[in-house]
């Protein structure tokens, strides 16, 4: 009886977590879109990090801690991610990194699934809610999410010389994926 329940004990802790996964960073991207004055842009980071650990068959056991280097913003003008690296908006000489870590994960009636956690930019912590799609081949697996961000939430270009900018930026991420 007390091998049952030693062995039963020891089995816990992996049926209790989610399967631990790499991200390609050469094969994946974080990009947003924005405008200005009524013209649209599209940026990426060029540099963050995630750890992952996900499973399709239960998303309430799985778990996303990203960092997001501000700097490595690229809208492909320079003047643009000057401005974006600048004070008004990330200023990355002060707060260099975005972070999101993940809350909970809910599962609706449809299959879709959403991730609810916490995002900071400039020291500003909200609430954010990401829509997740997850494909998983055997070893590979492919992370998709998606949200809608208020600027002035996380104080960029919160003057009132920014009213130019648009106030919704649309955030969605695309990981390749390899199980650990």
């Amino acid at each position: 009886m007390l091998r049952t329940l030693t062995f039963a004990l020891l089995l816990l802790p992996a049926a209790a977590s989610a399967r631990d996964w790499a991200v390609d960073a050469s094969k994946s991207t974080l990009g947003f879109k924005g405008s200005y004055q009524g013209e649209a842009f599209t940026g990426s980071f060029r540099t963050f990090d995630a750890t992952i650990a996900y499973d399709a068959a239960d998303p309430s056991k799985g778990k996303f801690d990203v960092s997001v280097d501000l700097a490595s913003a690229d809208t492909a003008s320079a003047e643009r991610d000057d401005a974006l690296k600048g004070s008004d908006f990330f200023a990355v000489s002060k707060f260099p990194k975005a972070h999101f870590v993940t809350e909970s994960f809910a599962t609706a009636a449809d299959g879709s699934v959403t991730a609810q956690g916490k995002l900071t930019i400039r020291d500003q912590t909200k609430p954010v809610t990401l829509a997740v799609t997850f494909a998983e081949s055997g070893d590979t697996a492919t992370l998709d999410v998606a949200t809608v961000l208020k600027r002035a939430d996380f104080g960029l270009g919160a003057g009132s010389d920014w009213s130019d900018v648009g106030a919704d930026v649309p955030v969605h991420g695309h990981l390749v994926l390899t199980g650990k």
